[in-house]
């Protein structure tokens, strides 16, 4: 495993924030859904493309706390324009669980 020093580290801003809205993205090549999410007032709403399809109905999604890196530069994915990279673990068959802070996190908090 490569290691990095903490300065490395501090270059990535990781967020919480709260899905406000989620679709379905089928022109995806892998299955994936279109999520909305606010990061509170210094960042505001941010959206992205995630491949959670197989866990994840995007009716379910608005509400449910997430986090994600802010700070890479935006992603073109198919027609869609991704603007932070959401976080998330894979589980024993492969599909993709959400990381997310706990309730009282508020939106916008920067991970440390």
């Amino acid at each position: 495993m490569d290691q990095i020093d903490i300065a490395d580290f501090l270059k990535v801003d990781i967020r919480s924030g709260t899905v406000v809205r989620a679709e379905p993205f089928p022109e995806a090549r892998i299955p994936a859904i279109k999520l909305w999410i606010d990061f509170g007032a210094e960042i505001g709403e941010r959206k992205t493309s995630a491949q959670i399809a197989d866990l994840y109905d995007p009716a379910q999604l608005p509400g449910h706390k997430v986090m994600a890196v802010v700070n890479f530069p935006p992603r073109q994915i198919g027609p869609f324009m991704s603007e932070v990279l959401v976080l998330g673990f894979p589980d024993a068959e492969g599909r993709i669980v959400l990381a997310a802070p706990g309730d009282s996190v508020p939106d916008g908090a920067r991970m440390s």
